[in-house]
């Protein structure tokens, strides 16, 4: 087995491929092969141990570590689009969201389908609040829904616009916000309030018309980029923007991709982003310049997501 990489940086394309990339040289290290579909959503597990690949309608589980071209577990009862895939902090469990209609929690030890719940809508997006108890899904039809695990049952639900489909949620590190992104370019914001019997509320707290086009992802900076907060919208117009949270003022436009762009991540610092673009290409942005330091070619076909853990092992619960 080699050594474990300190950065990993990984993305996927509509060329039925996922690559592995040094984020410094900007060389592809490693390429998986994933016949069955697109990929639409990556991500790594806390430990760095695993990347989760969810697409039509599976999700591979497969070793950072190895250089076997197979998967090391499979999750197979969704029945369309794998939108959304995440962990836990600790990695012991995922959730997923589809357009099936269902969010659903899997026990990785067990290597099954633990609870599912019906959203009613296709699945865009699905965030885990750092509370770790509450899943807050936003569906195709325009609803956002909170699934409060501990009661296991959807405590809140609200719909920002009737009929315009939420395609990304992201929450503040600390719990204190959420923002949806929708078809018409419009990020909603609002403060999370602990209600008397820990239901989430919303008090609304911003309305953000962000793009002309489609916002495909937004994405809350992490917490050690304190105090300056930011969010990144992408979107189908080929830009991504950075707001500053204080205001929700537009920092600066990173432009530089030529079709629409898929998928975003911050670095652990906030100081760099990833971006994912159907232009075949991810890039390596850095935030203080909004200059593209790197551009990550590969793929022949669409680059829809990206996912990249450059922190410590790990994240505390």
């Amino acid at each position: 087995m080699s050594q474990q990489p300190s950065v990993i940086l990984a993305t996927a394309s509509y060329d039925h491929t996922i690559r592995f990339w040094e984020a410094k040289s900007g060389r592809c290290y490693r390429t998986i092969q994933y016949p069955d579909s697109q990929v639409n959503r990556l991500e790594i597990t806390p430990h760095k141990r695993f990347l989760a690949a969810a697409g039509n309608p599976s999700i591979r589980l497969f070793d950072v570590n190895s250089n076997s071209p197979q998967p090391v577990m499979n999750f197979d009862s969704h029945t369309n689009n794998v939108m959304a895939v995440g962990f836990q902090c600790d990695g012991n469990w995922m959730y997923s969201g589809s357009e099936d209609g269902t969010v659903r929690i899997w026990d990785l030890r067990a290597r099954g389908c633990q609870r599912e719940y019906e959203s009613r809508g296709a699945v865009n997006t699905v965030v885990l609040h750092p509370n770790q108890t509450e899943l807050i899904s936003g569906d195709q039809n325009g609803n956002i829904r909170v699934w409060d695990l501990t009661a296991n049952s959807c405590s809140c639900e609200l719909v920002p616009e009737v009929d315009t489909a939420v395609r990304s949620l992201t929450v503040m590190w600390d719990g204190s916000l959420v923002v949806a992104a929708n078809n018409n370019g419009t990020c909603y914001v609002w403060r999370l309030l602990r209600g008397t019997q820990t239901m989430t509320n919303f008090e609304p707290l911003h309305k953000l018309q962000a793009h002309n086009g489609c916002i495909l992802k937004c994405l809350l900076s992490p917490e050690f980029c304190d105090p300056l907060r930011y969010l990144a919208t992408a979107s189908s117009d080929h830009t991504v923007k950075i707001w500053n949270v204080e205001g929700f003022t537009l920092e600066k436009t990173l432009i530089g991709h030529q079709r629409w762009v898929w998928d975003c991540v911050f670095s652990v610092d906030g100081a760099y982003l990833i971006t994912a673009s159907s232009d075949t290409t991810a890039r390596l942005w850095s935030m203080s310049t909004g200059e593209d330091i790197r551009v990550y070619q590969g793929h022949h076909k669409a680059t829809t997501c990206c996912a990249l853990h450059d922190g410590a092992e790990g994240s505390p619960c």
